[in-house]
């Protein structure tokens, strides 16, 4: 069968594609800071360009842009540190009666049943007491065998945290030059085409950033009110984090209920915990799926769950725990492109004549 040329040039195309990914599949962890580094740049690039012009330097811009990120992404980790170091050393003293207490709900239960057994939970109060132990010596002790087991992991993620943010700088000083070196390589016939293209991807990437800081800081608001109505003591850091986190799917969310009900087991020592955390994380999650997000993010923008599952995968596998970070905005820039790719075939001889 002959082909036509311009099914020639798709096909290059095509072929351009499947090589580029195959390449990426590869170089996934050397291209891992770069791809973190271009879209912190593509989040910050418009803060730069508002600032310069306020006539503020275009290297002070990115380095102040860079810096309060920074500070937010400290501010979310602070988090986590406060509500372990305030539910560890809690844990740690009351694991005994916590045990004590489940022995004697487990012997009653088997009493109901007509079972006369009983449960040995004094190897399980042992590990878990001596894996709770607040000892700085012997943690340190730890830190130190698992840096030198794990040393060259430890190296890559030390330098990337130092890399990615250089990576960014750089980005954003030559951003403007180098979208339009970009631009200059496209064919003269396909640049208006590709305009409206980028244009589209931009506007539901854009969209899909400001819905999901939406949803992010209404449900932390909610989860932090909530879990103080409920009497959590660590209500806040507790609601904020899991509220913030919900930008991982299931992993945020899934952090976030086995804090709480950490912390309502310790403080609470009863059914009360469970019962309170269901009720407000179950509200939470109905009210997101089926209120929230549709109203912020749309229709346009929504994921179906088995292709958030297969993007998580998929970029995890890729790059990493960053690139499950990426994978749903990767995910509605992928909407766009399949749509058009599906419109271009609906009007292909291959559709209509096949």
């Amino acid at each position: 069968m002959q082909l036509s040329e311009t099914n020639k040039v798709r096909l290059i195309w095509a072929a351009f594609i499947l090589g580029a990914l195959w390449l990426a599949s590869l170089l996934g962890p050397v291209l891992m800071p770069f791809l973190v580094a271009m879209t912190l740049a593509y989040g910050l690039h418009p803060a730069v360009e508002r600032l310069w012009r306020w006539r503020i330097p275009r290297p002070v811009g990115a380095a102040l842009a860079i810096v309060l990120l920074s500070v937010v992404l400290v501010g979310i980790g602070s988090l986590i540190v406060s509500v372990l170091t305030s539910t560890l050393p809690q844990l740690q003293q009351q694991v005994p009666s916590l045990l004590a207490a489940m022995n004697s709900w487990l012997s009653a239960q088997a009493a109901r049943l007509g079972l006369q057994t009983t449960f040995d939970l004094t190897s399980y109060k042992h590990l878990l007491t001596q894996s709770l132990s607040g000892d700085p010596e012997r943690w340190a002790s730890q830190i130190l065998s698992t840096a030198r087991t794990g040393g060259s992991t430890l190296l890559i993620v030390l330098g990337n945290l130092i890399l990615i943010p250089v990576l960014t700088f750089y980005f954003l000083l030559d951003w403007r030059s180098l979208m339009q070196r970009s631009y200059s390589l496209v064919p003269l016939h396909r640049r208006d085409a590709l305009q409206a293209f980028l244009g589209e991807c931009d506007t539901i990437l854009g969209r899909y950033v400001r819905g999901q800081v939406s949803v992010m800081l209404l449900l932390a608001a909610y989860y932090a009110i909530a879990l103080a109505l409920a009497g959590f003591q660590l209500a806040l850091p507790i609601g904020v984090f899991t509220g913030l986190a919900v930008f991982v799917p299931y992993v945020g969310f899934g952090l976030g209920l086995l804090l709480a009900l950490l912390a309502g087991a310790l403080q609470f020592q009863s059914f009360y915990a469970i019962w309170a955390v269901a009720v407000v994380f179950g509200i939470g999650q109905l009210a997101e799926s089926m209120v929230i997000t549709p109203r912020l993010l749309g229709g346009q923008i929504g994921l179906h769950p088995l292709l958030v599952l297969f993007l998580l995968l998929a970029f995890g596998h890729l790059f990493g725990f960053v690139g499950v970070l990426l994978a749903l905005p990767a995910g509605a820039l992928l909407q766009v492109v399949v749509r058009h790719a599906l419109a271009w075939y609906r009007e292909s001889t291959l559709f209509l004549r096949g």
